[in-house]
């Protein structure tokens, strides 16, 4: 019960993410928003992840077996580290252009999608039919979404919003391959998701001098940075991480959808946001996929990795 709690309060804190930058001051841009959000969070997941990784390899029995440090295994968390931090400029570009609520639902309904197609490319390994099944809805439901967007929206949802939600879904599709192979390797998750802290925010430190930090000098600005850094990211990847170790993959999958519909409910009550009807039928054929989807996981260790938003 208390990994399920842990899992479900990480899906609640990821899904305040697109509220909070639309509460956020003026003058903030998807990229300054996205480069602070992970110097502050991949920062503090590193401190926390790495501590417990260490903890945890101190309780291991004499003589066990542990992965080795290589090229590969380090390039696999570089990389984890870079799409983490593509992801964030791309989820904020989506959810700016098309509401919290569509923007975050097409993010993370397309990214246990393009995870699993990844998966297939790579390993060329035949999804079942449940998941083929899963994937058509959920196409769906985002070609619903793009013809809708807001009520009362001319033209649907905006384009380059949609390219941005998709983006960020296809970053965390590499992000969720990626930690599944150094897994298999034998690496720790506090390690893999510590390495992915530290390589994003180094990555997204570099950006700092290039982005307009203005808004910081705003308490609504400094109250922001702080939750999407270590509230969204720090403390929502720990409490995920650990969840996950008690869990099936069902399990796990289903509670993630919490993400999504907090994310919509907080779009539609907090900030007015009003869905056209063919947008709320896409959002209903979307999260009928995702659920069939959660539902096809019913194995702790299921072929197509499922992702959740970062």
């Amino acid at each position: 019960m208390v990994h399920v709690l842990a899992v479900l309060a990480a899906a609640l804190l990821f899904g305040t993410t697109g509220t909070s930058q639309a509460l956020g001051p003026a003058g903030t841009t998807p990229l300054s928003i996205g480069v602070m959000r992970m110097v502050i969070g991949g920062t503090g997941l590193a401190i926390i992840a790495f501590s417990l990784a260490a903890r945890h390899a101190r309780r291991l029995p004499a003589g066990a077996v542990r992965p080795r440090w290589g090229a590969r295994p380090v390039l696999l968390m570089v990389l984890t580290g870079a799409c983490l931090a593509l992801y964030q400029p791309l989820f904020f570009l989506g959810t700016a252009r098309n509401g919290v609520a569509v923007g975050t639902v097409v993010a993370l309904g397309s990214a246990p999608i393009l995870a699993g197609l990844l998966e297939w490319a790579l390993t060329r390994r035949m999804p079942t039919p449940t998941w083929m099944g899963a994937t058509a809805l959920a196409t769906i439901g985002v070609v619903l979404l793009g013809f809708g967007g807001e009520a009362g929206a001319a033209g649907g949802t905006d384009p380059l919003g949609l390219i941005g939600s998709i983006g960020a879904g296809a970053s965390f599709a590499v992000i969720a391959n990626a930690q599944r192979r150094l897994l298999d390797d034998g690496w720790d998750p506090f390690t893999v998701v510590g390495a992915m802290g530290a390589s994003s925010a180094i990555i997204c430190a570099f950006a700092l001098p290039f982005v307009d930090l203005s808004w910081l000098g705003m308490t609504s600005g400094v109250v922001m940075a702080l939750w999407l850094g270590l509230a969204t990211i720090s403390i929502a990847y720990v409490l995920f991480t650990w969840g996950l170790s008690g869990l099936t993959a069902a399990t796990a999958a289903t509670l993630t959808l919490g993400e999504p519909l907090t994310a919509s409910v907080l779009g539609i009550v907090v900030l007015g946001e009003r869905l056209s009807a063919l947008a709320i039928v896409g959002l209903v054929v979307l999260a009928a996929g995702l659920a069939l989807l959660a539902w096809g996981s019913r194995s702790p260790r299921d072929p197509a990795p499922y992702a959740v938003e970062a």
